[in-house]
């Protein structure tokens, strides 16, 4: 994408590229009509490309038709000719020059019907009418349709042409106007018609040459989406070799004239017959040569030994039977002994598997469980025996009551587990009970008396 320059001053190369940009931008010239007369033609001998201008009474513009696009032109443009142009426009930019790069041309005076013609060609080819599969035509054609003028020269070619190719093949003709008002609809409706019947394996429509203007029924719409729906393989053979009409692209197959159209529908029978003569020769030289093959494997099977003396072939037959035999009793023989072996060993796993010797030895196993559980018991038991009178003994020490064995009591309140642990906590008169080893004694206060340690 073009980029405008940031600064005021542009240089010739922005300048012819922001134009080139702008141009191929411009929706309205990518493609125009353009009608003027020819000047300054000519043509590079090595490309072909051609280079004219075109101009009218006030203008002129410069314009370059490729080698790919000129090869279709049905004339050799020259200098003078009024066309008219179908292309777009650009700028060239070497030079700077605006030119009109053509795609297509004709001869001015078909003008309306030349633009008609391109505008219907891409409306059907944006549907996909042209892009079709297309059928193939039958090899052998019983019966063939051929929708033409029944007195033009065309309908004449097709028949001679089909009696002198393939006269077995029969020719059903449906006659319809090739030029006219009403031309386009009856070769319609014919192509409808013969695809009702069901009689025919191929179709033949055309006309012999003319200009655009008669060959313009091959042109319209209703022919073409006739062709299109046709469930009959169609053949379009309208005009000249250099003459293309809507029919032509929608056809299945396109003839450039009627005569190559019976030539394509038909073989050739004189040919048939020589091709059926050729491979019938072909077949017997390669039976005749299978044949001799096989006579030969014959003969040689003959002069073997086995059929020259078959009874001592029996006899090595005969040892051979008595010999795999042998082999056969003694792998069998041999196959029992392993079985044997095989149940033996199996049955007596399966003997020490039985649920009986399992149970005995589970039973074993209890009995070992319950005896070292009760000798675990009885260690426990001794064991937290041991520690109760120890801790015992530790508990007994620590008994106040021994402690009051020695002479000590334990002083409390009257009614009360108050107990008094200084003299403090007492006054005269107060009520007390002494706790003794053997008993107790209910006192009264008399005087509280509180040593002091000097």
């Amino acid at each position: 994408m073009f980029r405008e320059p940031e600064r005021d001053v542009w240089s010739v190369t922005d300048l012819v590229e922001y134009l080139y940009t702008s141009l191929n931008l411009d929706e309205n010239l990518k493609k125009i009509w353009l009608e003027g007369e020819i000047t300054n033609f000519s043509q590079n001998r090595k490309s072909r490309h051609m280079y004219f201008t075109i101009k009218d009474d006030q203008a002129a513009i410069d314009a370059v038709m490729f080698a790919g696009n000129n090869r279709r032109l049905r004339f050799v443009p020259k200098n003078g000719d009024r066309v008219l142009v179908r292309g777009y426009v650009s700028l060239y930019m070497k030079n700077g020059h605006l030119q009109i790069y053509v795609q297509d041309m004709r001869l001015s005076g078909t003008g309306d019907l030349y633009i008609a013609f391109e505008r219907l060609k891409e409306k059907l080819s944006a549907e996909g009418l042209f892009d079709k599969e297309k059928k193939p035509l039958p090899k052998f054609p019983g019966k063939v349709g051929v929708i033409t003028s029944a007195s033009g020269a065309a309908v004449r070619d097709i028949i001679v042409t089909i009696r002198r190719r393939y006269p077995i093949a029969s020719i059903l003709l449906y006659p319809v106007s090739v030029q006219g008002d009403e031309a386009a609809h009856e070769i319609a409706r014919a192509i409808d018609h013969m695809n009702e019947m069901d009689e025919v394996d191929v179709l033949i429509v055309g006309r012999g040459g003319g200009s655009l203007e008669e060959l313009w029924a091959f042109n319209e719409e209703v022919v073409a989406r006739s062709i299109y729906r046709s469930k009959l393989p169609v053949v379009s053979a309208v005009g000249h070799e250099t003459d293309v009409t809507i029919s032509d692209l929608v056809a299945d197959l396109r003839a450039p004239t009627p005569t190559a159209a019976a030539e394509f529908v038909v073989p050739e029978l004189l040919e048939l017959k020589n091709q059926t003569a050729q491979l019938t020769r072909r077949l017997i030289q390669s039976q005749q040569s299978v044949l001799d093959r096989m006579k030969e494997r014959v003969k040689n099977q003959v002069n073997r030994a086995v059929f020259l003396d078959p009874k001592a072939r029996l006899l090595q037959y005969t040892q051979r039977l008595d010999h795999l035999q042998t082999r056969l009793e003694h792998a069998m023989q041999a196959s029992l002994e392993t079985k044997k072996r095989d149940f033996s060993e199996m049955k007596f796993q399966l003997k020490a598997c039985h649920p009986s010797q399992k149970l005995s030895k589970l039973s074993e196993q209890l009995a070992l469980l319950i005896k070292d559980s009760r000798t675990l018991m009885h260690q426990r038991l001794k064991t937290e025996i041991q520690r109760y009178h120890h801790q015992l003994a530790q508990l007994d020490a620590l008994s106040p009551l021994k402690v009051m064995q020695r002479g000590y009591s334990l002083v409390y309140r009257l009614h009360k587990n108050e107990l008094i642990k200084s003299v403090r906590q007492a006054e005269p008169g107060d009520l007390i009970q002494v706790r003794l080893p053997d008993g107790r004694l209910r006192c009264q206060v008399y005087r509280a008396e509180e040593e002091k340690n000097d």
